[in-house]
Order: structure tokens, then C-alpha cells, then sequence
């Protein structure tokens, strides 16, 4: 179909898993009471965002996936005739663990799961401590709506894995997030970062001619030490913002999304028809010198 309306839950969360599936759970049909037929949750939306420390209790916060979140929000999915984009904390097999995304279609099915490619080592975001690689490769799966293609976080900052989906045939790339601004920084910094790592995104709807959208959480974690600047937002296939969220609010949103947009914007700026792919076997190397 052309038209798709796609709902976005941007949300706060506390250190009970439970409640936080609960406030997702609720904030989900909120979506669906205002028409969202496509739902995306933020970057691990059942805990806090706990990659702040390496801390090996935090292994216990993982599960199955299939597992016990996507039993529930599969019967949910199937109740409210919804899709559910879901980030989940993996548990694949003792001692091996992924940043997980679940994509549950509109009757409750369990279309798959993406497992985060790009994996962050940095201050605040030891991800590498807890998450292998994902080895599934880039996914776009096929709902009762639209061919969505899921990336997750530090995914977005990669052209490549935006390129790659969208030429699989993602009608929509979505983003679950997890990002946020250290307290002790100034306000000049934090407006740098949220610009960059917007027009990042952006950048990959021009160039892919597809809808984005990005869906981060909202509040201070880690004892106050970091805001997560929410600024959930939606792209249309030339940049423009259809929507953005506030920095320190929960909120839920429902967009209508143009689906036709991509064939009409990809025929009068035919980046795609353009593309030299004879030329582009450097993009394989680490770095294009003699080493």
C-alpha cells in the first residue's frame, strides 16, 4: 500500500524490566488508538541503558529471542493488528549475546530478527563488553504494510548499511536508538552532536530515496551523569523532517507516510540509476594505503 502510518514511542526508563514492557506495552496501544499500523520501540526499551559499565550482572537482563518479550508482543501485535519493531538484549547461547531487534508482523507472526552489525567501544557505550557482532547480515522484512528494513544505533552512522538495505528493497529504514548527551557537557556541543547525528540520517533517505525513521529514548540515566536526547524524528525520501520529537519528553507519535514518494523523488534525482558499481570495489579496504 502507499499510505503507511507509522507510530513512534520515544520513552523513559527505570530499572525494572517489567514496568518498562508494561509502559511499553501501554504506550504501543496508544499508537494504535491514534491508526499506527507500524510501531517502533527504542533501542533496548526493556532496561535502562546499562552498556554505561561493565558490569557482568547485567548479562542477567538478557533473553531468548523468540522469547518471553516477543511471546507477549506478538499476542499485542496480533490483537491491535499492528507491526511491532522491537530492540531486545539477545541471549543466543551461554556466553554469547547481540543487540537484537524483533520485527512482529500484523497477525502476531515473528517475522525475524536484526542483530546490530556496528558495535560501539566508547565512554559510557562499552557495548563491546556485551554484545558479539551481529552474523545475519542486513534484513528487510516483508509485514502486512511495507518492506521494512531495521538497523540499530551506531548502524546509522554507516552509509553502507543504509545503502545495502534500501537496495534489498526496505520501503522504510527504521532506526531503534539509544543516545544521549553527557551532563557535564555544554550546550554549544550537545546542539553539534544531535545536528550530526540527524543529518547523518537524513543523508541516508536522500541518498537511498526511502523514508527514515529514528526512534531514540528520552531522560537521565547513569545517576544524572546522561541525558538521552530523545529527538525522535521521521525523514521523507529528500531529507525533510516530517516530524521530531522534544529532548525531555515521553511521547507517541503517529505519521502518515507516502510510500509512492520514493519512486517519485528516486526518477527526479536518479542517484540509484546513476551509481558506478564497477567502481566502487576500494569501499572493501580499511584504508586505502599501503598497509
Amino acid at each position: 500500500m502507499s499510505l503507511v502510518r507509522v507510530g513512534l514511542v520515544q520513552m523513559s526508563c527505570t530499572a525494572e524490566k517489567d514496568n518498562n514492557l508494561a509502559k511499553a506495552i501501554e504506550r504501543i496501544k496508544a499508537a494504535a488508538a491514534k491508526g499506527a499500523q507500524i510501531v517502533c520501540l527504542q533501542e533496548l526499551f526493556t532496561s535502562l541503558y546499562f552498556c554505561d559499565e561493565e558490569n557482568h550482572d547485567n548479562f542477567s537482563l538478557a533473553e531468548s529471542i523468540p522469547g518471553p518479550s516477543t511471546d507477549i508482543l506478538s499476542k499485542l501485535a496480533n490483537e491491535l493488528k499492528v507491526v511491532i519493531i522491537a530492540s531486545l538484549f539477545e541471549k543466543r547461547a551461554q556466553g554469547l549475546y547481540h543487540n537484537t531487534t524483533a520485527v512482529l508482523d500484523a497477525d502476531g507472526t515473528y517475522l525475524g530478527k536484526y542483530r546490530k552489525m556496528h558495535i560501539p567501544d566508547d565512554p559510557a557505550y562499552y557495548e563491546k563488553f556485551y554484545f558479539t557482532p551481529g552474523d545475519l547480515g542486513y534484513k528487510v522484512f516483508k509485514t502486512k504494510y511495507a518492506s521494512i528494513g531495521v538497523l540499530i544505533c551506531w548502524d546509522q552512522w554507516y552509509p553502507e548499511a543504509a545503502r545495502i538495505t534500501a537496495l534489498m528493497g526496505a520501503e522504510i529504514l527504521f532506526y531503534p536508538t539509544a543516545i544521549g548527551w553527557a551532563t557535564s557537557q555544554d550546550e554549544v556541543t550537545n546542539k553539534e552532536q544531535y545536528n550530526a547525528w540527524q543529518t547523518i540520517q537524513r543523508s541516508h533517505a536522500v541518498a537511498n530515496g526511502v523514508h527514515v525513521v529514528s526512534v531514540n529514548r528520552v531522560g537521565f540515566e547513569q545517576e544524572g551523569r546522561m541525558q538521552f536526547w530523545g529527538g525522535s524524528f521521521i525523514s521523507n525520501p529528500f531529507g525533510t523532517v516530517l516530524y521530531q520529537g522534544s529532548h525531555d519528553q515521553e511521547e507517541v507519535q503517529v505519521e502518515t507516510l507516502d510510500l509512492s514518494k520514493t519512486d517519485q523523488y528516486r526518477t527526479h534525482w536518479p542517484f540509484l540509476r546513476d551509481r558506478r558499481i564497477d567502481s566502487y570495489q576500494p569501499i572493501t579496504k580499511r584504508y586505502l594505503d599501503e598497509g
